[in-house]
Protein backbone atom coordinates (compact mmCIF):
# COMPACT_ATOMS: atom_id res chain seq x y z
CA UNK A 1 0.00 0.00 0.00
CA UNK A 2 0.84 3.25 -1.18
CA UNK A 3 0.38 6.12 1.53
CA UNK A 4 1.96 8.75 3.45
CA UNK A 5 0.67 9.93 6.50
CA UNK A 6 -2.55 8.97 6.07
CA UNK A 7 -2.29 10.31 1.91
CA UNK A 8 -2.45 7.88 -0.82
CA UNK A 9 -0.11 8.07 -3.64
CA UNK A 10 0.88 7.47 -6.98
CA UNK A 11 4.31 7.31 -6.08
CA UNK A 12 6.94 4.04 -5.24
CA UNK A 13 6.71 0.43 -6.85
CA UNK A 14 3.25 0.40 -7.75
CA UNK A 15 3.57 -2.66 -10.16
CA UNK A 16 4.72 -4.67 -7.05
CA UNK A 17 1.75 -3.12 -4.56
CA UNK A 18 -0.70 -4.72 -7.24
CA UNK A 19 1.33 -8.14 -8.27
CA UNK A 20 1.25 -8.85 -4.25
CA UNK A 21 -2.37 -9.34 -4.76
CA UNK A 22 -3.00 -10.13 -8.00
CA UNK A 23 -1.20 -13.13 -8.21
CA UNK A 24 -3.00 -14.87 -5.63
CA UNK A 25 -4.92 -18.20 -7.31
CA UNK A 26 -8.61 -18.39 -6.13
CA UNK A 27 -9.71 -21.81 -4.33
CA UNK A 28 -13.06 -23.20 -5.09
CA UNK A 29 -12.63 -25.05 -1.83
CA UNK A 30 -13.40 -21.10 -0.56
CA UNK A 31 -16.97 -21.01 -2.10
CA UNK A 32 -19.11 -23.90 -0.79
CA UNK A 33 -22.54 -22.63 -3.74
CA UNK A 34 -20.08 -21.79 -6.50
CA UNK A 35 -20.50 -24.56 -9.42
CA UNK A 36 -16.89 -23.41 -10.06
CA UNK A 37 -13.36 -21.13 -10.74
CA UNK A 38 -12.91 -19.80 -14.33
CA UNK A 39 -9.78 -17.50 -15.03
CA UNK A 40 -9.57 -17.31 -11.16
CA UNK A 41 -13.48 -15.95 -11.35
CA UNK A 42 -15.73 -17.10 -8.86
CA UNK A 43 -18.71 -18.51 -11.03
CA UNK A 44 -22.35 -19.70 -9.74
CA UNK A 45 -25.43 -21.87 -11.72
CA UNK A 46 -28.33 -20.05 -11.29
CA UNK A 47 -30.55 -23.19 -11.28
CA UNK A 48 -29.07 -24.42 -8.64
CA UNK A 49 -28.77 -21.45 -6.85
CA UNK A 50 -32.19 -19.99 -7.24
CA UNK A 51 -33.12 -23.45 -5.32
CA UNK A 52 -31.56 -22.83 -2.73
CA UNK A 53 -31.25 -19.64 -1.23
CA UNK A 54 -35.52 -19.91 -1.18
CA UNK A 55 -34.97 -20.78 2.06
CA UNK A 56 -33.86 -17.68 4.63
CA UNK A 57 -30.97 -19.27 6.35
CA UNK A 58 -29.34 -20.95 2.93
CA UNK A 59 -29.73 -17.58 1.42
CA UNK A 60 -27.90 -15.42 4.02
CA UNK A 61 -25.10 -18.10 4.15
CA UNK A 62 -25.16 -17.48 -0.03
CA UNK A 63 -24.97 -13.50 0.48
CA UNK A 64 -21.82 -13.99 3.09
CA UNK A 65 -20.16 -15.91 0.52
CA UNK A 66 -20.67 -13.41 -2.51
CA UNK A 67 -19.57 -10.49 0.18
CA UNK A 68 -16.28 -12.56 0.83
CA UNK A 69 -15.90 -13.18 -3.16
CA UNK A 70 -16.04 -9.09 -3.79
CA UNK A 71 -14.22 -8.04 -1.11
CA UNK A 72 -11.41 -10.49 0.08
CA UNK A 73 -11.86 -12.59 -2.64
CA UNK A 74 -11.42 -12.24 -6.85
CA UNK A 75 -13.54 -9.06 -6.35
CA UNK A 76 -15.74 -11.12 -9.23
CA UNK A 77 -18.53 -12.99 -9.67
CA UNK A 78 -20.27 -14.37 -12.81
CA UNK A 79 -23.85 -15.60 -12.69
CA UNK A 80 -24.68 -18.27 -15.42
CA UNK A 81 -28.28 -18.28 -16.76
CA UNK A 82 -29.26 -15.43 -14.35
CA UNK A 83 -32.02 -14.61 -16.88
CA UNK A 84 -32.85 -18.94 -17.83
CA UNK A 85 -35.70 -17.56 -19.76
CA UNK A 86 -34.51 -15.19 -22.15
CA UNK A 87 -37.71 -13.67 -23.74
CA UNK A 88 -37.47 -11.10 -20.68
CA UNK A 89 -33.62 -10.62 -22.12
CA UNK A 90 -35.10 -9.65 -25.62
CA UNK A 91 -38.41 -8.03 -24.95
CA UNK A 92 -35.46 -5.28 -23.25
CA UNK A 93 -33.10 -5.65 -25.62
CA UNK A 94 -36.00 -4.44 -27.96
CA UNK A 95 -36.68 -1.49 -26.37
CA UNK A 96 -32.96 -0.68 -26.11
CA UNK A 97 -32.47 -1.08 -29.85
CA UNK A 98 -35.17 1.36 -30.72
CA UNK A 99 -33.51 4.07 -28.50
CA UNK A 100 -30.18 3.68 -30.04
CA UNK A 101 -31.84 4.16 -33.55
CA UNK A 102 -33.77 6.77 -32.31
CA UNK A 103 -30.15 8.40 -31.27
CA UNK A 104 -28.42 7.29 -34.58
CA UNK A 105 -31.62 9.15 -36.25
CA UNK A 106 -31.00 12.67 -34.15
CA UNK A 107 -27.09 12.33 -35.03
CA UNK A 108 -26.28 11.84 -32.02
CA UNK A 109 -23.03 10.00 -30.87
CA UNK A 110 -23.35 8.25 -27.11
CA UNK A 111 -20.23 7.25 -26.77
CA UNK A 112 -17.92 5.76 -23.84
CA UNK A 113 -15.55 7.41 -21.21
CA UNK A 114 -12.83 5.09 -22.10
CA UNK A 115 -13.47 3.93 -25.50
CA UNK A 116 -12.40 5.66 -29.11
CA UNK A 117 -15.26 7.49 -30.55
CA UNK A 118 -17.37 5.23 -32.62
CA UNK A 119 -16.24 2.15 -31.02
CA UNK A 120 -19.09 1.61 -29.15
CA UNK A 121 -23.03 2.86 -28.82
CA UNK A 122 -23.96 4.21 -24.79
CA UNK A 123 -27.32 4.92 -23.54
CA UNK A 124 -27.60 6.53 -20.64
CA UNK A 125 -30.52 6.23 -17.61
CA UNK A 126 -31.68 3.17 -19.90
CA UNK A 127 -33.53 1.92 -16.55
CA UNK A 128 -35.62 5.15 -16.43
CA UNK A 129 -36.21 4.88 -19.88
CA UNK A 130 -37.05 1.47 -19.84
CA UNK A 131 -39.59 1.92 -16.89
CA UNK A 132 -41.38 4.59 -19.25
CA UNK A 133 -41.70 2.39 -22.59
CA UNK A 134 -42.13 -0.48 -21.43
CA UNK A 135 -43.68 -1.06 -18.04
CA UNK A 136 -44.52 -4.57 -18.52
CA UNK A 137 -40.80 -5.49 -19.53
CA UNK A 138 -39.44 -3.21 -16.95
CA UNK A 139 -41.13 -5.57 -14.24
CA UNK A 140 -40.58 -9.07 -15.61
CA UNK A 141 -36.94 -7.88 -15.82
CA UNK A 142 -36.27 -6.34 -12.62
CA UNK A 143 -38.05 -9.54 -10.56
CA UNK A 144 -34.94 -11.31 -10.82
CA UNK A 145 -33.88 -12.52 -7.66
CA UNK A 146 -29.92 -12.78 -8.38
CA UNK A 147 -29.94 -9.03 -8.66
CA UNK A 148 -31.60 -8.65 -5.17
CA UNK A 149 -28.92 -11.23 -3.86
CA UNK A 150 -26.08 -9.94 -4.84
CA UNK A 151 -27.09 -6.32 -4.29
CA UNK A 152 -28.22 -6.88 -0.79
CA UNK A 153 -24.85 -8.93 -0.11
CA UNK A 154 -23.16 -6.25 -1.42
CA UNK A 155 -24.84 -3.18 0.18
CA UNK A 156 -27.55 -4.16 2.22
CA UNK A 157 -31.12 -2.73 1.42
CA UNK A 158 -32.10 0.08 0.24
CA UNK A 159 -30.31 0.13 -2.61
CA UNK A 160 -30.55 1.89 -5.71
CA UNK A 161 -30.12 1.21 -9.45
CA UNK A 162 -29.40 2.70 -12.13
CA UNK A 163 -28.56 0.82 -15.84
CA UNK A 164 -26.60 1.99 -18.61
CA UNK A 165 -26.72 -0.30 -22.58
CA UNK A 166 -23.33 -0.30 -23.71
CA UNK A 167 -22.91 -2.04 -27.30
CA UNK A 168 -19.51 -2.83 -28.69
CA UNK A 169 -19.62 -2.38 -32.31
CA UNK A 170 -17.58 -4.77 -34.74
CA UNK A 171 -14.21 -3.63 -34.59
CA UNK A 172 -14.72 -1.87 -31.28
CA UNK A 173 -11.65 -1.49 -29.57
CA UNK A 174 -11.03 -2.32 -26.27
CA UNK A 175 -11.67 0.20 -23.30
CA UNK A 176 -8.71 1.27 -21.29
CA UNK A 177 -8.30 -0.68 -18.04
CA UNK A 178 -10.12 1.21 -14.96
CA UNK A 179 -11.55 1.63 -11.93
CA UNK A 180 -14.64 3.09 -11.56
CA UNK A 181 -17.32 5.49 -9.46
CA UNK A 182 -16.70 7.03 -7.21
CA UNK A 183 -13.13 7.77 -6.92
CA UNK A 184 -12.66 6.16 -10.20
CA UNK A 185 -13.92 9.17 -11.96
CA UNK A 186 -11.43 11.38 -10.53
CA UNK A 187 -8.21 12.57 -11.80
CA UNK A 188 -5.32 11.04 -9.99
CA UNK A 189 -4.58 14.81 -8.21
CA UNK A 190 -8.21 15.03 -6.96
CA UNK A 191 -7.92 11.63 -6.01
CA UNK A 192 -5.33 11.97 -3.46
CA UNK A 193 -6.99 15.02 -1.57
CA UNK A 194 -9.57 11.95 -0.43
CA UNK A 195 -7.59 10.36 2.66
CA UNK A 196 -6.59 6.83 2.49
CA UNK A 197 -9.84 5.36 4.44
CA UNK A 198 -12.00 7.08 1.90
CA UNK A 199 -9.89 5.01 -0.88
CA UNK A 200 -11.00 2.00 1.31
CA UNK A 201 -14.79 3.36 1.66
CA UNK A 202 -15.16 3.96 -2.01
CA UNK A 203 -15.67 0.71 -3.64
CA UNK A 204 -18.37 -0.63 -0.64
CA UNK A 205 -20.72 2.32 -2.04
CA UNK A 206 -21.55 0.51 -4.98
CA UNK A 207 -21.93 -2.39 -6.96
CA UNK A 208 -20.81 -2.39 -10.57
CA UNK A 209 -22.47 -5.36 -12.71
CA UNK A 210 -23.56 -6.38 -16.21
CA UNK A 211 -26.52 -8.76 -17.80
CA UNK A 212 -25.55 -10.11 -21.28
CA UNK A 213 -27.91 -9.34 -23.63
CA UNK A 214 -26.60 -11.35 -26.64
CA UNK A 215 -24.19 -14.25 -26.60
CA UNK A 216 -20.36 -12.90 -25.59
CA UNK A 217 -17.55 -15.37 -27.03
CA UNK A 218 -14.56 -14.02 -26.19
CA UNK A 219 -13.72 -12.85 -29.69
CA UNK A 220 -16.72 -10.18 -29.16
CA UNK A 221 -14.62 -8.65 -26.39
CA UNK A 222 -16.44 -9.32 -23.48
CA UNK A 223 -15.26 -7.71 -19.76
CA UNK A 224 -11.48 -7.72 -19.13
CA UNK A 225 -10.92 -8.07 -15.27
CA UNK A 226 -8.01 -8.26 -13.16
CA UNK A 227 -9.10 -10.60 -10.27
CA UNK A 228 -8.21 -9.60 -6.59
CA UNK A 229 -6.61 -5.87 -7.92
CA UNK A 230 -9.70 -4.63 -5.49
CA UNK A 231 -7.24 -5.11 -2.79
CA UNK A 232 -4.51 -2.47 -4.08
CA UNK A 233 -5.46 0.56 -1.51
CA UNK A 234 -3.53 3.00 -4.06
CA UNK A 235 -5.23 1.36 -6.98
CA UNK A 236 -7.63 4.69 -7.63
CA UNK A 237 -4.40 6.53 -8.66
CA UNK A 238 -2.05 4.35 -10.06
CA UNK A 239 -4.66 2.68 -12.98
CA UNK A 240 -3.37 5.75 -15.51
CA UNK A 241 0.51 4.23 -15.02
CA UNK A 242 1.84 2.22 -17.93
CA UNK A 243 3.36 -0.33 -15.83
CA UNK A 244 -0.04 -1.19 -14.41
CA UNK A 245 -1.69 -1.07 -18.30
CA UNK A 246 0.86 -3.25 -19.39
CA UNK A 247 0.45 -5.63 -16.38
CA UNK A 248 -3.01 -5.60 -17.07
CA UNK A 249 -2.66 -6.18 -20.80
CA UNK A 250 -0.75 -9.27 -20.05
CA UNK A 251 -2.31 -11.01 -17.38
CA UNK A 252 -6.82 -10.42 -17.65
CA UNK A 253 -9.54 -12.63 -17.52
CA UNK A 254 -11.77 -12.54 -19.82
CA UNK A 255 -15.17 -15.27 -19.11
CA UNK A 256 -17.05 -16.04 -22.45
CA UNK A 257 -20.91 -14.92 -21.51
CA UNK A 258 -24.40 -16.34 -22.63
CA UNK A 259 -27.12 -14.23 -23.05
CA UNK A 260 -28.70 -13.97 -20.31
CA UNK A 261 -25.57 -14.47 -17.94
CA UNK A 262 -24.29 -11.59 -15.69
CA UNK A 263 -21.13 -10.77 -13.59
CA UNK A 264 -21.03 -8.55 -10.57
CA UNK A 265 -18.04 -7.01 -9.25
CA UNK A 266 -16.03 -4.97 -6.78
CA UNK A 267 -16.04 -1.39 -8.37
CA UNK A 268 -12.14 -1.01 -7.35
CA UNK A 269 -11.23 -4.22 -9.54
CA UNK A 270 -9.68 -3.17 -12.37
CA UNK A 271 -11.59 -3.93 -15.47
CA UNK A 272 -11.65 -2.90 -19.12
CA UNK A 273 -14.28 -3.81 -22.31
CA UNK A 274 -12.76 -6.05 -24.77
CA UNK A 275 -11.79 -5.45 -28.54
CA UNK A 276 -15.02 -6.98 -30.58
CA UNK A 277 -12.83 -8.72 -33.18
CA UNK A 278 -16.03 -9.49 -35.35
CA UNK A 279 -17.09 -8.49 -38.04
CA UNK A 280 -20.74 -8.74 -37.34
CA UNK A 281 -21.97 -8.58 -33.98
CA UNK A 282 -22.86 -5.81 -31.77
CA UNK A 283 -21.62 -7.01 -28.47
CA UNK A 284 -24.79 -5.66 -26.06
CA UNK A 285 -24.64 -5.24 -22.16
CA UNK A 286 -26.81 -3.21 -19.65
CA UNK A 287 -23.97 -2.20 -17.35
CA UNK A 288 -25.69 -1.76 -13.91
CA UNK A 289 -24.50 0.76 -11.13
CA UNK A 290 -26.11 -0.16 -7.65
CA UNK A 291 -25.73 2.70 -5.27
CA UNK A 292 -25.31 2.17 -1.75
CA UNK A 293 -28.89 3.73 0.54
CA UNK A 294 -26.05 5.53 2.42
CA UNK A 295 -24.63 7.89 -0.14
CA UNK A 296 -27.05 10.69 0.82
CA UNK A 297 -27.19 13.78 3.10
CA UNK A 298 -29.86 13.98 5.99
CA UNK A 299 -31.46 17.07 4.99
CA UNK A 300 -33.08 18.23 1.80
CA UNK A 301 -31.26 21.55 0.87
CA UNK A 302 -31.73 23.69 -2.17
CA UNK A 303 -28.16 24.30 -3.00
CA UNK A 304 -28.42 26.28 -5.44
CA UNK A 305 -30.57 28.59 -4.29
CA UNK A 306 -28.25 28.87 -0.68
CA UNK A 307 -25.63 29.73 -3.61
CA UNK A 308 -27.62 32.76 -5.47
CA UNK A 309 -28.67 33.70 -1.87
CA UNK A 310 -24.55 33.97 -0.56
CA UNK A 311 -23.15 35.23 -3.76
CA UNK A 312 -22.97 38.98 -2.80
CA UNK A 313 -21.50 38.75 0.00
CA UNK A 314 -18.92 36.51 -1.35
CA UNK A 315 -18.19 39.23 -4.14
CA UNK A 316 -17.99 41.75 -1.11
CA UNK A 317 -15.08 39.67 0.79
CA UNK A 318 -13.97 38.90 -2.10
CA UNK A 319 -13.85 42.94 -2.85
CA UNK A 320 -12.18 43.52 0.64
CA UNK A 321 -9.00 41.01 0.11
CA UNK A 322 -10.50 37.71 1.59
CA UNK A 323 -7.93 34.75 0.72
CA UNK A 324 -8.68 32.38 -1.98
CA UNK A 325 -8.77 29.86 1.20
CA UNK A 326 -11.31 31.58 2.93
CA UNK A 327 -13.66 31.55 -0.17
CA UNK A 328 -13.32 28.03 -1.04
CA UNK A 329 -14.10 27.18 2.43
CA UNK A 330 -17.46 29.25 2.09
CA UNK A 331 -18.36 27.84 -1.53
CA UNK A 332 -17.56 23.88 -0.23
CA UNK A 333 -20.39 24.74 2.53
CA UNK A 334 -22.56 25.87 0.53
CA UNK A 335 -22.66 24.74 -3.12
CA UNK A 336 -23.01 21.12 -4.26
CA UNK A 337 -19.39 19.48 -5.02
CA UNK A 338 -20.23 16.55 -6.45
CA UNK A 339 -21.81 16.25 -10.50
CA UNK A 340 -23.21 13.05 -9.85
CA UNK A 341 -26.26 12.33 -9.77
CA UNK A 342 -27.07 13.84 -13.27
CA UNK A 343 -28.39 13.34 -16.52
CA UNK A 344 -25.42 12.29 -19.09
CA UNK A 345 -27.49 12.64 -21.67
CA UNK A 346 -27.35 16.53 -21.45
CA UNK A 347 -24.69 16.56 -18.86
CA UNK A 348 -22.00 14.83 -20.89
CA UNK A 349 -18.67 15.00 -19.04
CA UNK A 350 -16.62 17.75 -21.15
CA UNK A 351 -13.34 17.46 -19.48
CA UNK A 352 -12.60 14.24 -17.74
CA UNK A 353 -14.68 11.72 -16.39
CA UNK A 354 -16.96 13.88 -14.59
CA UNK A 355 -19.11 17.09 -15.80
CA UNK A 356 -18.25 20.23 -13.92
CA UNK A 357 -20.45 20.22 -10.28
CA UNK A 358 -22.35 23.43 -8.97
CA UNK A 359 -19.48 24.61 -7.06
CA UNK A 360 -17.27 24.74 -10.24
CA UNK A 361 -19.67 27.19 -11.92
CA UNK A 362 -19.96 29.05 -8.71
CA UNK A 363 -16.09 29.30 -8.37
CA UNK A 364 -15.81 30.48 -11.90
CA UNK A 365 -18.38 32.95 -11.83
CA UNK A 366 -16.68 34.88 -8.87
CA UNK A 367 -13.44 34.51 -10.90
CA UNK A 368 -14.84 36.07 -13.55
CA UNK A 369 -17.13 38.25 -11.95
CA UNK A 370 -20.35 37.54 -12.97
CA UNK A 371 -23.17 39.36 -11.70
CA UNK A 372 -25.80 37.45 -9.25
CA UNK A 373 -28.17 37.15 -12.29
CA UNK A 374 -25.57 35.80 -14.50
CA UNK A 375 -24.88 33.10 -12.02
CA UNK A 376 -28.82 32.13 -11.35
CA UNK A 377 -28.94 31.52 -14.82
CA UNK A 378 -26.00 29.63 -15.42
CA UNK A 379 -27.30 27.21 -12.27
CA UNK A 380 -30.71 27.32 -13.68
CA UNK A 381 -29.16 25.88 -17.13
CA UNK A 382 -27.33 23.48 -14.66
CA UNK A 383 -30.20 22.54 -13.13
CA UNK A 384 -32.24 21.67 -16.32
CA UNK A 385 -29.46 19.20 -17.73
CA UNK A 386 -29.69 17.16 -14.57
CA UNK A 387 -32.84 17.19 -14.78
CA UNK A 388 -34.72 13.38 -16.72
CA UNK A 389 -37.60 14.08 -19.45
CA UNK A 390 -41.14 14.22 -18.51
CA UNK A 391 -43.31 11.88 -19.98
Amino acid sequence: MRETSGWVTNTGDLLAELRSHTETKTEISEYRFASAVEQNVVVYDCTALSKLIVDTKCRSQVMAELSHALMAGPGIVAFKKMYEDTSVVDRVSKVFWQIIDEQHSRGEAKGDHYAKPGSNDRVWNVQEKLALRDPKAFVDYYANDIISLVATAWLGPAYQITTQVNVVNPGGDAQQPHRDYHLGFLTDETAMQYPTHVHLLSPVLTLQGAVAHTDMPRETGPTMYLPHSQKMVSGYVAWRNPEIKKYFANNYSQLSLDKGDGAFFNPAVFHAAGTNKTKDIKRMANLTQIGSAFGRTLETVNRQQMSVSIYPALQQRKSAGWSKVALENVIAACSEGYAFPTNLDRDPPTHGLAPRSQADFVREALNNGDSPEQLLATLDALSVRQQTDHI
